[in-house]
């Protein structure tokens, strides 16, 4: 039988997703087909909502899938997502799939990760960035924020980087809003706290410093020195609609597009 919370503990939780999205009781009613009301009693706990509309106020808080889970003990339902591993029997198709995506965009890097960014699988891409890189943070578990912010990591080699880390941190931080993890609030902290090594000090095996073309300019791009070339890519993130399990929702796959035909011809060659 399913461990169930007191339902009274719901509507604080509600209530604190409510202020997270910045919306109002009588928005969240109109969106939830409720009341205001109904959205109030439900709060200060002189309403329990049904299994349906706790769903429902989750759907339109666009609470990530595991809160929902949450939420729904809180009011005192089972939950209703599985939490899969990614080494069950059931994922064998998943797995199988993210396998061929992966291959399938070779030479261009391409990487899945999980909702801590931890590294669920890669492909030779990625693999030839990682080069050279010192073993400690090659050793499972893996994590690409650590792996690319951590001044022994890519940082170094990272032409861009002040532009890059931001953009890192503000990624970090918006998940953050979305959630309430307190291992991605762990790593958030500890990764903003790494110092910062001078963006490129790679350097070029003479020491010269390589500008490469000219980029476009509707999206930032991640410059990234290797071996003695500067690459240029842009990344895009996808994950899987309408997930019904924790674990998959919590998936995402970042792929790294080159920027310029000299990226693309580098890694043509390179990625054997």
């Amino acid at each position: 039988m399913a461990a169930t919370a007191p339902a009274s503990s719901f509507g604080p939780l509600l209530r604190d997703w409510r202020r997270r999205r910045r919306i109002s009781q009588l928005d969240l009613a109109l969106r939830a087909d409720s009341s205001a009301r109904h959205i109030s009693f439900v709060e200060t706990g002189r309403a329990r909502p049904s299994e349906e509309m706790v769903l429902r106020l989750a759907e339109h808080l666009d609470v990530p899938v595991r809160e929902r889970n949450a939420l729904l003990l809180a009011a005192g339902y089972a939950p209703r997502y599985t939490e899969t591993t990614l080494d069950d029997p059931a994922m064998d198709v998943l797995r199988a799939g993210l396998s061929a995506l992966l291959r399938g965009y070779e030479p261009y890097p391409a990487v899945v990760v999980d909702g801590t960014y931890g590294v669920v699988a890669a492909n030779r891409g990625i693999a030839l960035l990682m080069e050279g890189l010192p073993e400690h943070l090659l050793v499972p578990p893996l994590n690409v924020m650590r792996i690319t912010l951590h001044p022994e990591g890519l940082a170094p080699r990272i032409l861009n980087l002040p532009e890059w880390r931001g953009h890192l941190l503000d990624q970090m931080g918006r998940q953050l809003a979305l959630t309430r993890s307190p291992a991605l609030r762990e790593l958030y902290d500890e990764v903003a706290a790494y110092p910062v090594p001078p963006a490129g000090s790679g350097g070029t095996p003479d020491g010269s410093s390589e500008e490469g073309p000219a980029l476009p300019g509707f999206a930032l791009p991640l410059r990234i020195r290797h071996d003695g070339h500067a690459l240029s890519f842009l990344s895009s993130i996808a994950t899987f609609n309408t997930p019904m399990d924790v674990t998959v929702a919590e998936l995402a796959l970042e792929t790294f597009l080159p920027a310029d035909p000299a990226t693309a011809k580098y890694l043509a060659s390179a990625v054997m």
